[in-house]
């Protein structure tokens, strides 16, 4: 990787917030995206007490409108179309505890009633507030993207320390020869983000990080804004030295890694020893 430098900010420090969040509450040691440990598919009540109730920094959960009466925002991913528990009930119960929240959104419906629910619980939110969607195609994506657009447009009032977290769609199939994130895909996204005031974290597929350093660093180099969140699928499968470039290369602070403790934890001793921390 000779000629690669790292892609840093002032400090080492991430504009939106979230790892001085946690350094405040003492929950993590350094501004280290890696050690920032994450719950998925908080989508029922026994799931978000386990979560509220264990050791995570960040809970995610799904949003969809019911599919029946009363239409209302609830916790929820497609195909399901019912819960036990709505948003509005959710953000009551997170607020007691002040943990980061991913509000992850599967159709422009939900968007603007749940800002709507979101904007009166904020002030009595300190914690960090990311608000997830698919708005562009990715490599190998079939499913439809929210309108990038339409989506943000819904967003303009939330205040300007959430963080946007936008992505693409993507797709990974073992066996094949999976494309990476194209220069295409990465000038798209970041001509919809350049002119936002808000933070901007890209969630990007592990196994499709490989192919695709040269793109995604220079994503970041784009804007101080913009931070990338690794994730993946629990049937993919790649190696943690596709992300050692990542780690060694790009400041540890603006790379989270929304991945399975094990390999998360592995990354976290491996790597960054060359940047600020």
């Amino acid at each position: 990787m000779s000629g690669v430098w790292p892609v840093s900010l002032g400090g080492g420090r991430m504009c939106d917030g979230t790892l001085d969040y946690l350094l405040s509450r003492r929950q993590i040691k350094r501004r280290d995206g890696a050690e920032v440990r994450w719950c998925h598919a908080v989508n029922s009540r026994s799931r978000l007490h386990e979560a509220v109730t264990g050791t995570t920094h960040m809970i995610e959960a799904d949003i969809i409108m019911r599919g029946h009466d009363p239409k209302e925002p609830i916790m929820a991913h497609p195909p399901d179309t019912d819960s036990d528990i709505t948003l509005k009930e959710w953000l009551e119960a997170v607020k007691e505890h002040q943990m980061g929240i991913k509000l992850d959104f599967k159709s422009l419906e939900a968007v603007s009633p749940s800002v709507a629910l979101l904007e009166k619980v904020l002030p009595d939110l300190s914690c960090p507030v990311w608000i997830n969607a698919d708005i562009l195609s990715g490599p190998g994506g079939r499913a439809t993207p929210l309108d990038p657009h339409a989506f943000l447009s819904a967003l303009t009032t939330l205040p300007t320390q959430a963080v946007l977290s936008l992505g693409w769609t993507t797709g990974w199939t073992a066996g094949t020869d999976n494309p990476g994130y194209s220069w295409d895909m990465v000038h798209g996204i970041e001509e919809i983000c350049r002119s936002l005031k808000h933070p901007v974290t890209f969630p990007v597929r592990a196994a499709l990080l490989a192919q695709s350093f040269s793109q995604l660093t220079w994503l970041l180099q784009q804007s101080d804004r913009y931070s990338l969140t690794v994730w993946t699928s629990q049937s993919d499968i790649f190696s943690p030295q596709d992300l050692l470039p990542y780690r060694k290369n790009v400041d540890i602070s603006r790379i989270y890694y929304d991945l399975p403790d094990c390999q998360r934890t592995e990354l976290s001793l491996t790597g960054g020893d060359n940047l600020l921390e």
